[in-house]
C-alpha cells in the first residue's frame, strides 16, 4: 500500500509539472501564429492600399508578440508609404534592435532616410545592410542612388556595377543621369 501511494503520488507530480511545462509552450504557439495571423492580414490590406488598416493589424501583432521583428518591419515600410517617415525611420529601429542582423531594415531605414534628404545615414543604413548581406544586390542600387546625391560619383558606379553584377535591373533612367552627371560613359 505505501509503494502505491508513492507512485501516484510521483504520477501526480509528474502530471503537474507535465501540464506546467505543456501550457507555456501552447501559449507560445498560440502567441506566434496569432501575431503571424495579423501580420498577413497587414500585409494584405497594405496590397490593396488600405494602409490604415494594415498598421492596425500590425499593431495588433506586436501588441501580442512585442519581440516581432518583421512587424516592425511591415509597418514600417507601411507608414513610409503613408509619408510618415520618422515613424518609419522609429519601426525600422526597432525591427534592428531586436533582430541587429536584419539587413532588410537596415536597408529600408537607409531608404526612409534617403527620402528625408538625409544622405550620410542612408550610406551608413545601406553599407550595414551589405555588411550583414554581401550580396543584397538592393542595397548596393540604393547606396549607389545615395552616392549620387552627395555628389559621389565614383562611388555611386561602384555599385551600380555590383547591383548589375547580381542580376539587379538598374534603372536606365539613373544610368542616363549618373551619366550625364558624373561625365564618365560607364
Amino acid at each position: 500500500m505505501k509503494g502505491t501511494m508513492q507512485i501516484m503520488a510521483r504520477i501526480v507530480i509528474l502530471f503537474l509539472f507535465g501540464c506546467a511545462t505543456q501550457q507555456p509552450v501552447q501559449s507560445v504557439i498560440q502567441t506566434k501564429e496569432t501575431a503571424e495571423t495579423y501580420l498577413n492580414q497587414g500585409v494584405a490590406y497594405s496590397q490593396k492600399g488600405e494602409f490604415e488598416r494594415a498598421v492596425s493589424n500590425y499593431n495588433k501583432a506586436i501588441e501580442v508578440n512585442p519581440k516581432f521583428a518583421v512587424a516592425y518591419l511591415n509597418r514600417g515600410f507601411t507608414y513610409s508609404k503613408l509619408g510618415e517617415y520618422d515613424r518609419a525611420i522609429s519601426d525600422y529601429s526597432k525591427a534592428t534592435e531586436i533582430n541587429p542582423r536584419y539587413a532588410m531594415a537596415f536597408n529600408n531605414r537607409g531608404f526612409t532616410y534617403r527620402k528625408k534628404g538625409d544622405f550620410n545615414r542612408a550610406i551608413s543604413d545601406y553599407s550595414k545592410a551589405i555588411e550583414i548581406n554581401p550580396r543584397y544586390a538592393v542595397a548596393y542600387y540604393n547606396r549607389a542612388n545615395a552616392y549620387y546625391q552627395t555628389g559621389e560619383y565614383d562611388r555611386a558606379w561602384e555599385d551600380v556595377y555590383i547591383a548589375q553584377s547580381f542580376g539587379y535591373p538598374v534603372s536606365p533612367k539613373f544610368l542616363k543621369t549618373l551619366r550625364e552627371t558624373s561625365g564618365r560613359q560607364r
